[in-house]
C-alpha cells in the first residue's frame, strides 16, 4: 500500500483510484463494509480510502480529551491488511477547513487526487461548516465526471456501528461489545517504553505503553493478548493489562502496562499490539504491596481462564 500525504504533488500512478471517503478511526464494521463496497465498484480501479491527518476534531478543538481509538500507523496497518491499495492522507489544515462543499469536491476529489469513483456514508457532511452532505457530493460527482456511491449505516446487535458508539464501551469497560462493532479486538498500539520498573521487583515485569492521544478505555485490569510485531520475540503471548494512573504509587500519566505470561525477554524499543479481551476489575489502591501482589495473582489466573478459550 502505498500513503499518499501530499495530494498536491501526486504521481500520476496514484491518480485515478476508487475511494470510500472518512476518518475511518478504529476501522470498525461499518468502515469495513464501505470498503468492501468501495470494491465492488471499483471497475478496475485501483482501492483507495482518502482520509484526513490530523483528525478533523484535533484541528477545531485542539484542547479536548483524547478520543481516537488508533493512531495512524495503526490505522494504515488495519487499512493495508483489507487490501487498500492507495491511502490519501490528506493533511486537515485551516486552507482545507475552508473549503465550500463544491471547492472540496473539485480541487481534492477531481483536481489533485482525479479519484473516479467515491464511497461516504450516509451521514458523510463535508466542506466548510459541514454544510454539504452525501446527496450533494452525488450531485458534484455527475457535474465533474466522478461516480458516488452512498453506503447504508451498519447496524449489529450492540446497536447501530459508529466509532462513537465504540468509544462509549471502551469508557464502560465492556470490550467484548465494542470488538462486536470493530469486528476485531480494540488494541492499543505502539513502542515499549520505559517505565519505573516496579513490576519487575513484585515479580511482574510489564510492557509499558503511552496511550497518549488516544480515547482511553476504562481504567483498570484486563486479559489481554499481546502481539510482539517484530525482534526475536514476535509472537502473540496471552497476559494481563492495567490501564490507568497507577494509585498504588502517587499522581501518574495514564498508561498502559501488559505482563506477558510465560515471556522473558527485553521489549524495549519494541512495536506491539495489546488486544483488550475482557475488563477483570478497577484500579485499586492497595493496603501493602503483599496485598497488591497476592490481587495480581489472581488477575492473572482469572485471564488465563478467560484467554485458553480466545
Amino acid at each position: 500500500m502505498r500513503i499518499i500525504r501530499d495530494p498536491a504533488f501526486i504521481a500520476q500512478s496514484d491518480r485515478g483510484a476508487a475511494a470510500a471517503i472518512g476518518n475511518f478511526d478504529g476501522v470498525h464494521l461499518g468502515h469495513q463494509a464501505v470498503i468492501d463496497l468501495t470494491k465492488s465498484v471499483a471497475n478496475g480501479a485501483r482501492l483507495g480510502i482518502l482520509t484526513f491527518e490530523p483528525h478533523p476534531r484535533d484541528h477545531f478543538a485542539p484542547d479536548a480529551a483524547p478520543f481516537r481509538l488508533m493512531n495512524a500507523a495503526a490505522k494504515a496497518n488495519r487499512l493495508e491488511k483489507l487490501g487498500v491499495e492507495r491511502l490519501y492522507e490528506v493533511p486537515f489544515n485551516a486552507a482545507l477547513a475552508e473549503l465550500t462543499p463544491r471547492e472540496f469536491a473539485q480541487t481534492v476529489i477531481k483536481d489533485r487526487l482525479g479519484l473516479t469513483h467515491v464511497v461516504v456514508g450516509q451521514d458523510f457532511c463535508f466542506g466548510k461548516d459541514r454544510a454539504g452532505n452525501a446527496q450533494g457530493l452525488k450531485d458534484y460527482g455527475t457535474d465533474m465526471g466522478f461516480g458516488v456511491t452512498i453506503a447504508p449505516m451498519l447496524a449489529t446487535s450492540a446497536g447501530n456501528v459508529s466509532s462513537t458508539a465504540i468509544r462509549k464501551a471502551l469508557t464502560n469497560g465492556t470490550p467484548r461489545i465494542a470488538a462486536e462493532m470493530l469486528g476485531h479486538w480494540h488494541r492499543i498500539d505502539g513502542p515499549v517504553i520505559k517505565g519505573d520498573q516496579r513490576g519487575r521487583d513484585l515479580g511482574y515485569p510489564t510492557a509499558n505503553m503511552s496511550i497518549d492521544g488516544l480515547h482511553p478505555p476504562k481504567f483498570g485490569v484486563y486479559a489481554v493478548k499481546v502481539d510482539v510485531l517484530e525482534g526475536p520475540h514476535k509472537g502473540t503471548y496471552d497476559g494481563a493489562a492495567s490501564i490507568g494512573v497507577r494509585p498504588m504509587f502517587g499522581v501518574n500519566t495514564p498508561n498502559c502496562e501488559s505482563f506477558l505470561f510465560d515471556f522473558s525477554g527485553d521489549l524495549y524499543g519494541t512495536q506491539i499490539s495489546v488486544a483488550l479481551v475482557d475488563y477483570l476489575r478497577g484500579e485499586e489502591k492497595f493496603d501493602g504491596l503483599e496485598a497488591l501482589i497476592t490481587q495480581m495473582d489472581a488477575d492473572c489466573d482469572r485471564a488465563r481462564g478467560i484467554l485458553k478459550d480466545v
